[in-house]
């Protein structure tokens, strides 16, 4: 198995209590340390607002933080879990990401969704467009965004999307252009467009939903004529772990605690509940080893895991990089 880390950006209200001017020493010791560590790749999520409620506290910009990643770190692929198509014109964003690649030296990744958090889409003044149009929208920029890395310039007369001959020079580093990850387990056409396109997925991480999930994928595949089994299927985690159940708790109820103050009691409660608690990272390092396990033989091949507490506590980290990584690398 392989494994991503999150590194804190504030839209879990992963920052909070730590001074603008300090948040990006805190972010780029993060990637160091996992740089200089036995993690696979960094991942930062693509979003302007605070979960599970909009807050005043900060949200740093995804790919602004991919340059900056790149720039700081040597060896870490660099992620976005996930870039929505919606936000960026994709040939803008195809010339972004291929920037990203050749500062980084040929280490980013490419995860795209169609989006779903309205209340942001509408802050920033791009609407809501239903949910067949935002996918209508994924399918024509990962178009463009495969045209502009294969040849360097891109052109589609698309329903939501027209580019005429745009250059995109120069182009990534990695050959055949920058992998993409299509997030999302929308059965019926996210899933058909990973089928076509992917070459990795990332959804539903419990061990029923991946596995129906992987059904889906299998059977899309099959009609469109891709290979499966080329495909990597990855889920993200957030984590809770201890040594022993009562550390597993402590950590558990300071991740509340950090939140009660943005969102309120019960919101906290309710996140950490179905977020955290209920979930196969949630536990001490033999339970979170043997529900990994279990993924792991249905297909799940690459964790991507959130530490909520990363930017105060890098204690649950060591733990994992000591006791979980070596039993399932």
């Amino acid at each position: 198995m392989r494994f991503g880390i999150f590194v804190p950006q504030g839209w879990r209200h992963d920052l909070v209590g730590i001074e603008p001017a300090e948040q990006w020493a805190t972010m780029k010791g993060l990637a160091q340390a996992a740089d200089a560590g036995p993690w696979e790749s960094i991942w930062v999520y693509d979003h302007f607002h605070t979960v599970p409620k909009p807050s005043d506290q900060a949200t740093h910009e995804a790919w602004s933080l991919m340059a900056a990643f790149g720039a700081v770190t040597e060896r870490v692929r660099l992620g976005q879990m996930c870039t929505c198509m919606g936000y960026r014109n994709p040939v803008y964003l195809a010339k972004v990401a291929a920037t990203c690649d050749i500062v980084s030296g040929g280490r980013v990744e490419m995860g795209i969704g169609a989006g779903w958090y309205e209340h942001e889409w509408r802050a920033y003044g791009y609407g809501f467009p239903t949910g067949p149009e935002r996918l209508k929208q994924l399918d024509e920029g990962v178009q463009i965004m495969r045209q502009a890395w294969a040849d360097g310039v891109a052109s589609l007369d698309g329903k939501h999307y027209q580019v005429d001959g745009a250059i995109v020079q120069p182009q990534p580093l990695q050959e055949g252009g920058i992998p993409l990850w299509i997030a999302g387990g929308g059965e019926k056409v996210t899933l058909k467009i990973a089928a076509k396109y992917a070459q990795y997925t990332n959804f539903d991480g419990t061990l029923e939903g991946f596995t129906h999930k992987s059904e889906v994928l299998a059977g899309h595949c099959k009609t469109v004529g891709t290979d499966f089994d080329a495909i990597v299927r990855s889920a993200n985690y957030n984590v809770a772990i201890g040594a022993t159940e009562a550390e597993v708790e402590e950590r558990l109820q300071q991740t509340v605690a950090r939140l009660v103050p943005y969102i309120g009691q019960e919101s906290a409660d309710q996140w950490t509940g179905s977020m955290i608690r209920n979930m196969p990272c949630h536990g001490t390092p033999e339970q979170i080893v043997e529900n990994l396990t279990k993924l792991r033989d249905a297909g799940m091949t690459y964790a991507i895991l959130n530490f909520p507490e990363a930017a105060y506590d890098r204690s649950g980290i060591e733990l994992f990089e000591r006791e979980v990584i070596p039993a399932l690398s």
